[in-house]
C-alpha cells in the first residue's frame, strides 16, 4: 500500500538510506542522459529536438524582432537566428548561450525518454512529462529572462525577479534534470525491488 508515492513499510524490512536515494538518482539520471545514445534512432530524435528547442528558445528572446522579420520573409530565418544568438552571447557571454544549449539538451533528452516510455508504457506515461514543460516556460531569453513566457505575455513580470530571471532559469535546468534522474531509463522498471505499491 502506498501512501503519498511511498510504499509502506512491512515488518522486518529496512528503510532505505539518504545516501542509497543519492545513488538510486545519480544512477537514474545517468541512465536516462546515456538512453538517447544508445541508438542512431535516439540520437538522430535527440539531435532534432534539440536543435529545434534551440531554434525556438533564441528566437523567443525577441518576438517582436522575430515576428517582425518573418513576416518579411522566410529568408530571413537565418539572419535572425545568428543576429539573436551575438545579442545573446554580447548581453551575458558564455554563460546565456551555456544556459540555452542546456535547455535544448535537457530538453531533447527529455523528450525523446518520454517518447520511448510511450511507446513501451502507453498514455499512463504521460504524467513524466510534468517536468518538461516548466522547464520549457522558464527557459529562454539569458538577456531578458522572458523567453516563450514572453510569448504568453508574461514577460513584464519577470523584470521583477532579480539577476534579470536567470534564477528562474536555473531552476527550470534544475525541474529538467529532477525529472531526467526520477525518470531513469525508459525501458526499466524504475521500482525498487520488494515495494509493494
Amino acid at each position: 500500500m502506498c501512501l503519498h508515492g511511498r510504499p509502506s513499510r512491512k515488518r522486518g524490512e529496512r528503510t532505505v538510506s539518504p545516501r542509497s536515494r543519492v545513488a538510486g538518482f545519480a544512477r537514474n539520471l545517468t541512465e536516462s542522459m546515456t538512453y538517447p545514445f544508445e541508438s542512431w534512432r535516439g540520437t538522430a530524435e535527440l539531435v532534432l529536438v534539440g536543435f529545434a528547442t534551440y531554434i525556438l528558445l533564441v528566437v523567443s528572446t525577441m518576438p517582436e524582432f522575430t515576428v517582425q522579420m518573418l513576416v518579411d520573409g522566410f529568408h530571413w530565418f537565418d539572419y535572425v537566428l545568428v543576429s539573436l544568438t551575438e545579442t545573446i552571447y554580447r548581453t551575458d557571454g558564455l554563460s546565456g548561450i551555456a544556459i540555452i544549449v542546456l535547455y535544448a539538451l535537457l530538453t531533447g533528452i527529455a523528450v525523446v525518454n518520454a517518447a520511448a516510455q510511450l511507446r513501451l508504457v502507453g498514455l499512463s506515461s504521460l504524467t513524466d512529462l510534468s517536468g518538461v514543460l516548466p522547464g520549457l516556460l522558464a527557459s529562454g531569453c539569458a538577456s531578458c529572462g522572458a523567453g516563450l513566457l514572453g510569448f504568453l505575455g508574461f514577460a513584464g513580470a519577470l523584470t521583477l525577479l532579480p539577476y534579470d530571471g536567470t534564477l528562474l532559469q536555473l531552476g527550470g535546468l534544475v525541474l529538467l534534470v529532477f525529472f531526467l534522474g526520477r525518470a531513469g531509463h525508459p525501458e526499466r522498471c524504475a521500482i525498487a525491488p520488494g515495494a509493494d505499491g
